[in-house]
């Protein structure tokens, strides 16, 4: 079965970094669509950031520069570096597997993947 596990969340301060990752197992990682989305409790999944099976990324305007996602196949691992935090960005972070797909990867379909780990917290303040 299908096995996501998040790590790197962590409180920082206003203007911090973190590194998230999300070590994948039980599917062919290198043919999946890879993403991101977080949550804040009483709000909609909020998709941020996904990354094609060839390496193309897309994100919502509103986070392009200052979150970025990156993959290692080797290490079936996907990544999301987030920068210059606000308390805006105060969510827990969830990984997910879109699905074996290459052609629409896109940052809008990481809420309703199928697919999840159980999520990473992060806290800015």
């Amino acid at each position: 079965h299908v096995q996501l596990v998040e790590s790197g969340g962590g409180s920082v301060q206003p203007g911090g970094s973190l590194r998230l990752s999300c070590a994948a197992s039980g599917l062919d990682f290198s043919n999946y669509c890879m993403g991101w989305f977080r949550q804040v409790p009483g709000k909609e999944r909020e998709g941020v950031a996904t990354i094609d099976p060839d390496g193309k990324t897309d994100y919502p305007h509103t986070l392009s520069g200052r979150f970025t996602i990156s993959r290692e196949n080797a290490k079936n691992t996907v990544y999301l570096e987030v920068n210059s935090l606000t308390p805006e960005d105060t969510a827990m972070y969830f990984c997910a597997a879109v699905g074996p797909i290459r052609r629409v990867c896109v940052y809008t379909m990481t809420p309703f993947a199928n697919e999840r780990g159980q999520g990473t917290q992060v806290t800015v303040s």
